[in-house]
C-alpha cells in the first residue's frame, strides 16, 4: 500500500505527469500527498490545476519529508539536482530515478543515500500502457521493493531485473522503442497518402491495422515469425512488399538504430558528451 505515503516528483515533464495520472486514476494515493518540484510556472500551475497536487519550483523543499522521491529529470541536469537535494532526503526514504542512463551508483554517491531504485518507463505510460524495466539497491527494503512495483505498475507492465546492466538495453529496446513504431507509422501513412488516399483516411487504416495487429500477436502463443508467414502467400502481395523492404535492409537498419541508442544510454551514464564504440558485437558483425 502506498495510500499513506507522501511522494515528491523531481521535475514535472511529461512522464511525471503519466505517473501522476496513473497513480490517482487507480485511487493508489490522494492528490495533497504528492508534491511537484518544477521550475518552469505555467507547467507547475498546471500540474496543480490539472490534479491536485502541490508544487513548488525548489527541488529541496519538495523533497523535504517525502517517503518517496522521484527523479523525472533530463541526464543532462542530474548533476545540479543530487546537488540540490544532497541532505534533504529523509534516512528512511526511498529514491526512485526514470532519468535514462545515470547510473544508480552515480545517485546513491550524490545523494549520499543508499536506498535507490533505477527504473526505465517508456511513452505508452500516458495511457497506462507503459512498460517499465527497474533495478534496485540492496538497500531498498521488501516494503520499498512492493511499493516500487504498485508505483511503477499504475502506468503499466513492471519488469524488475536484477543486474543494472539491462537498464541501458531496455532503454535502447522499450524506452525509446515507441519512435521507432512512430517513425514506422508515418512511413506507412505517408505511403497511403501517396497512394490515394485521404491522409485521414490513411492514418485511420495504419492505426487501426497496427493495434489489431499488436493484440493479435499478444494473443496468439506463436512466435511472430510464424504469424508472419500465415499472412505471406507464395507470390502474392506481402511477399513481394517483405522482399523490397529486406532488400533494402530493414531488420539491419532497425538492430543498428537500436544498438546506437544502447551507446548513447551508456555514454550519457558515463558522463560523456560523444557516444564510445562499446565491446561485444554490434550489428555490423553480423556481416564479418
Amino acid at each position: 500500500m502506498i495510500s499513506d505515503l507522501t511522494i515528491a516528483f523531481i521535475g514535472g515533464g511529461t512522464m511525471a505527469g503519466a505517473m501522476i495520472k496513473g497513480l490517482l486514476r487507480h485511487e493508489l494515493i490522494d492528490a495533497d500527498r504528492i508534491v511537484v518540484a518544477e521550475p518552469r510556472l505555467e507547467r507547475g500551475q498546471e500540474l496543480q490545476a490539472t490534479y491536485g497536487v502541490r508544487w513548488t519550483e525548489g527541488n529541496a523543499e519538495a523533497a523535504h519529508d517525502c517517503d518517496v522521491v522521484i527523479l523525472a529529470v533530463k541526464p543532462q541536469v542530474m548533476a545540479q539536482v543530487l546537488s540540490d537535494l544532497r541532505g534533504s532526503i529523509r534516512t528512511r526514504a526511498l529514491v526512485l530515478s526514470i532519468a535514462a542512463g545515470v547510473p544508480i551508483r552515480t545517485i546513491a554517491d550524490g545523494l549520499a543515500h543508499a536506498a535507490v531504485v533505477r527504473a526505465m518507463p517508456n511513452t505508452p505510460a500516458q495511457v497506462g500502457e507503459g512498460i517499465t524495466v527497474w533495478t534496485a539497491t540492496d538497500k531498498v527494503t521488501e516494503a520499498q521493493v512492493s511499493q516500487t512495483n504498485t508505483i511503477l505498475g499504475a502506468f503499466g507492465e513492471v519488469v524488475n531485473v536484477t543486474n543494472e546492466s539491462f537498464l541501458d538495453m531496455a532503454t535502447a529496446l522499450s524506452g525509446t522503442g515507441p519512435a521507432y513504431v512512430f517513425l514506422f507509422m508515418e512511413a506507412m501513412i505517408d505511403t497511403g497518402v501517396h497512394l490515394g488516399f485521404s491522409r485521414h483516411v490513411a492514418e485511420k487504416l495504419v492505426l487501426q491495422t497496427m493495434h489489431g495487429t499488436i493484440e493479435y500477436a499478444r494473443q496468439s502463443p506463436r512466435h511472430p515469425a510464424r504469424l508472419r508467414n500465415e499472412v505471406t502467400s507464395p507470390g502474392g502481395t506481402t511477399a513481394e512488399a517483405l522482399y523490397q523492404l529486406e532488400k533494402g535492409g530493414l531488420r539491419t537498419v532497425i538492430a543498428r538504430g537500436i544498438w546506437a541508442a544502447y551507446q548513447r544510454s551508456v555514454a550519457l551514464g558515463q558522463g560523456n558528451d560523444s557516444t564510445p564504440r562499446l565491446a561485444g558485437r554490434s550489428p555490423e558483425d553480423n556481416d564479418k
